[in-house]
């Protein structure tokens, strides 16, 4: 998918590009469809719509996870996934309808660094 910078979430998009250039695919997802609404990627064989789709099931259950387990009064921030050579971050965003889905090298990213660089791109999506 190409993303338009005048919209938010093509510009959160490069902008994440512009500050993290050797990420591996960025997607910018409406929770309630799935869809992304602005993806890049760096690696062919990462498809940043198809990340999207699965990502939002994980998102989607861990709310009917926080549900069942009445964790009231928290909010996802983010959630991690680890991979052996890849760091997934995906970063809800202010009332949890969008997030951003970020998936970097875990060799040539620092993790720190890159959840700065996501989370200063939320009050775009807002």
């Amino acid at each position: 998918m190409a993303y338009n910078v005048s919209l938010p979430a093509g510009q959160a998009v490069q902008n994440i590009l512009n500050d993290l250039p050797g990420l591996l695919a960025v997607a910018v997802v409406d929770i309630s469809s799935g869809m992304a609404l602005a993806s890049h990627s760096n690696v062919a064989s990462l498809n940043p719509e198809t990340a999207a789709a699965y990502n939002t099931e994980v998102v989607k259950q861990k709310f009917k996870a926080m549900s069942a387990l009445k964790l009231q009064g928290e909010t996802i921030e983010d959630i991690l996934i680890t991979l052996s050579n890849q760091l997934h971050l995906i970063k809800l965003v202010g009332d949890g309808k969008k997030f951003i889905y970020l998936a970097v090298s875990s060799r040539d990213t620092n993790l720190a660094i890159a959840r700065e660089v996501v989370r200063a791109q939320t009050d775009l999506l807002k």
